[in-house]
């Protein structure tokens, strides 16, 4: 079978020509529809962030500080679930960052992570995987936090400066 140069020349690409020719069959990206479902998913949180804590203060009898644990609570609860079911990554492939932005979305990247991964163990696979998404920052924040705690048990003030 003979191959003429053209045909020759059309696999021996440089890395440049590849890089080319990738760019000019690469789909347009609709930036402002990107924007917009960013702008409704990311904005539809925090408005059901904002329903969840209004409903702490007028039924559970809090103030609007001590509403901003549980609601935040429950937000990360929610993202988990609907992790687990397959429903938050429908929503994060429509909505693009606006489920990434806010808390739900580091708890949903937390979650698939150690849900990929149970497989591979407890310890191996399902704490692995998930801290190693998460980072230095949850690691150090969560040590940071325990130790501060610690010391305050330890000098008697129980949380309090």
């Amino acid at each position: 079978m003979l191959v003429s140069s053209a045909a020759k020349k059309r696999f021996n690409l440089t890395p440049k020509e590849y890089q080319s020719l990738a760019k000019s069959k690469e789909p347009a990206r609709p930036v402002l529809v990107n924007c917009w479902r960013a702008f409704v998913a990311g904005g539809t949180i925090c408005v059901i962030g904002q329903m969840i804590a209004t409903l702490f203060v007028e039924y559970a009898g809090m103030t609007k500080e001590q509403a901003g644990v549980p609601t935040v609570v429950l937000l990360i609860l929610l993202s988990v679930i609907l992790t687990s079911l397959g429903v938050y990554d429908k929503i994060a492939q429509w909505a693009g960052a606006g489920t990434a932005v806010p808390v739900t979305g580091f708890a949903n990247s937390m979650s698939s992570a150690a849900i990929e991964h149970r497989s591979e163990g407890i310890v191996l696979g399902v704490a692995t995987r998930m801290f190693k998404l998460a980072g230095a920052v949850v690691v150090f924040g969560t040590v940071a936090a325990f130790v501060v705690a610690l010391v305050h048990w330890i000098i008697g003030t129980g949380g309090q400066s």
